[in-house]
């Protein structure tokens, strides 16, 4: 379903500033399944997910999607076939406009119409029907503006939103971090009822270890721009954090990751 190859990224080239994000990233994500990105502060994570989302281009590399090569289209170009849901509950939405209407808007999506048109009972019916499936208690305030939902509610309807077209592929750009633990725990369980029932090729990146731990087919540990690791299902069974902090430590051994980058591990994942 994805396919990345030997993909490379620089930040402000042939200046001062020069940053190598990505360092020959090789990574293939079959059909409906559900990777979890971590590692330290810098290490690429966010630059992957952004250059798969087509949020930037890569200076070399391939990248196909759902059989389609995308290297060189911009996120507009991929959308029909990519979902986004960002960390700030804020973002993918529009505050002064209610949830039926964000719904509406997700919906049309692609579609050559006017969001507005088409916003009948019976689609409101239906999206009362979508709604539901959050248990927030908002299928009854679909008049509701959405700016005025707590921080973990709008996250719920902004997944929701990523999902109603049924795209083929879902990029969780930690989704959860800014919530609340049990507003957290929710936006979690739906995201994995969501990802199963539409059998989603999902990438995820997290700076919970125990996230990564327990969801997802395989993790990716990443470090200076590149996959220092790949632990999958099996593997990952009867793991802890503390194992994964320890295979940091191994790895470092092997990939010079400093002292440094381990303090940051254990209070990023604390």
């Amino acid at each position: 379903m994805i396919r990345i190859t030997n993909l490379h990224k620089r930040f402000n080239t042939g200046t001062p500033n020069e940053v190598v994000a990505l360092r020959g990233i090789d990574l293939h994500i079959k059909e409906g399944e559900f990777v979890t990105v971590i590692g330290t502060n810098g290490s690429g994570k966010s630059t992957l997910l952004n250059v798969t989302a087509g949020s930037f281009l890569p200076d070399s590399g391939k990248i196909t999607i759902a059989g389609q090569e995308v290297t060189r289209k911009w996120d507009f170009q991929r959308a029909k076939l990519i979902s986004r849901v960002f960390q700030n509950p804020f973002m993918g939405t529009a505050s002064d406009m209610s949830i039926a209407e964000n719904l509406h808007i997700a919906f049309m999506r692609g579609k050559k119409r006017y969001p507005r048109w088409g916003l009948n009972q019976e689609r409101l019916t239906g999206y009362r029907g979508e709604i539901e499936q959050l248990e927030m208690g908002l299928e009854n305030r679909l008049d509701s503006v959405i700016g005025t939902l707590s921080g973990g509610q709008r996250q719920a309807v902004t997944l929701l939103m990523s999902v109603i077209t049924r795209p083929k592929v879902i990029l969780l750009d930690e989704h959860t971090a800014a919530l609340d633990p049990k507003s957290a725990s929710q936006v979690i369980k739906l995201t994995e009822k969501f990802i199963q029932r539409d059998n989603l090729t999902a990438m995820m990146v997290t700076h919970s270890m125990q996230q990564a731990l327990d969801l997802g087919d395989r993790t990716i540990m990443m470090n200076n721009g590149q996959i220092i690791d790949d632990i999958s299902a099996q593997e990952k069974r009867g793991l802890t954090v503390e194992d994964l902090l320890y295979k940091f430590a191994e790895l470092r051994k092997r990939e010079k990751l400093t002292d440094d980058m381990l303090a940051s591990l254990r209070r990023e994942y604390a």
